[in-house]
C-alpha cells in the first residue's frame, strides 16, 4: 500500500543471515568473498538493492596517535593485534602487550544494528595515513551479509553473532609471498615488509587468528581454488534467498542467535578437499591483510 505522499514504502527486511570469514594475512578472505558475490550475481545490482553484501573488519581500525602513525610508517606498529578480549584468554606467554588495533566496541554495536536489519554508517579507513576517513559507507539492510578478517572470530560476543562461519586456510609460504609482492607494489621496502611479518604478523597469526579455526563451520583449504567449497556455499546463500533455509529465523540457541549447525559444514568440509588447482592470486592492494 502506498503511503500518503504516495511514495512506496520500503519493504520490510528481514534479519540477515550473518557469515563470518576469517583466515590468516593474504589467505585469500576477500578474494572468496568476491567469488561467492560474483556467483550470486551481486556484483551487477545497485548497491542499494542488493540481498547480498561484504563488509570487512579492516574499517574498523582505530585512528592511530602521531606517535603509532611514526611507527606504522616504519613497519614498527602491530596491525594484527586484537585488541582487549572479550570472552578470550590470551596465553601468559604471549608476546604482545595487550593493543587496540580495531575498535571492538563501534564493530559490536555495528553489527548488532545489521543483524537487526538497520541500515547502518560504516568507517572508511585510509591505510596510507592511518585515520579514519571523515566519510563513511552506508550499509542498507541485505538478506546475507559477509563480514571478513583476521580476528573476527576472536571475541566470543562478536563471534557468537555469526549463524556460519568459514574460514580461508591458505599455506602459509603463499600467504607470505603474495603479502610481500602486495606491499612491494606499494612501493614499500622488502626489508621493511619482512621485518614486520617476523615480528607482528607472524606470531599474532599463530597466537591469536590460527586458534580461531576450531570455531569455523566450514574450512576453504586454497582459498578461491577451491570450487567445489565455494559453490557449496554459493547453494546454500542462494537457497536462503530463495526462502528454503529459514529456520535459523526462529530464535536463539542459549542467547547466542545461533540455530544453524552442523549438518551443512560437514558435507562442505569433506567435499571441499576435492578441489585442485593453482593457487589464486592476490587480495586487493588496497588492504592490510
Amino acid at each position: 500500500m502506498a503511503s500518503a505522499g504516495g511514495a512506496e514504502p520500503e519493504r520490510p527486511h528481514p534479519k540477515p543471515f550473518l557469515i563470518g570469514v576469517s583466515g590468516g594475512t593474504a589467505s585469500g578472505k576477500s578474494t572468496v568473498c568476491e567469488k561467492i558475490m560474483e556467483l550470486l550475481g551481486q556484483n551487477e545490482v545497485e548497491r542499494r538493492q542488493r540481498k547480498v553484501l561484504i563488509l570487512s573488519q579492516d574499517s574498523f581500525y582505530k585512528v592511530l596517535t602521531a606517535e603509532q602513525q611514526g611507527k606504522a610508517l616504519k613497519g614498527q606498529y602491530n596491525f594484527d593485534h586484537p585488541g582487549s578480549p572479550s570472552g578470550s584468554e590470551p596465553s601468559s606467554r604471549s608476546p604482545f602487550p595487550l593493543a587496540d588495533a580495531f575498535d571492538n566496541d563501534l564493530m559490536r554495536a555495528t553489527l548488532k544494528n545489521i543483524v537487526e536489519g538497520k541500515t547502518v554508517e560504516v568507517p572508511t579507513y585510509d591505510f596510507v595515513t592511518h585515520s579514519r576517513m571523515p566519510d563513511t559507507t552506508v550499509v542498507y539492510p541485505a538478506d546475507v551479509v559477509l563480514f571478513e578478517g583476521i580476528l573476527v572470530f576472536y571475541n566470543q560476543d562478536i563471534r557468537d553473532m555469526f549463524h556460519l562461519r568459514l574460514f580461508v586456510d591458505t599455506d602459509s609460504d603463499v600467504r607470505l609471498s603474495r603479502r610481500v609482492l602486495r606491499d612491494m607494489k606499494r612501493g614499500r621496502d622488502l626489508e621493511q615488509i619482512l621485518t614486520q611479518y617476523t615480528t607482528f604478523v607472524k606470531p599474532a597469526f599463530e597466537e591469536f587468528c590460527l586458534p580461531t579455526k576450531k570455531y569455523a563451520d566450514v574450512i576453504i583449504p586454497r582459498g578461491v581454488d577451491n570450487m567445489v567449497a565455494i559453490n557449496l556455499i554459493v547453494q546454500h546463500i542462494q537457497d536462503i534467498l530463495n526462502g528454503d533455509i529459514c529456520k535459523w529465523q526462529r530464535g536463539a540457541v542459549n542467547g547466542h542467535g545461533r540455530t544453524y549447525k552442523r549438518p551443512f559444514s560437514e558435507q562442505a568440509e569433506s567435499s571441499s578437499v576435492l578441489a585442485a588447482g593453482k593457487r589464486s592470486h592476490l587480495e586487493s592492494s588496497s588492504r592490510p591483510h
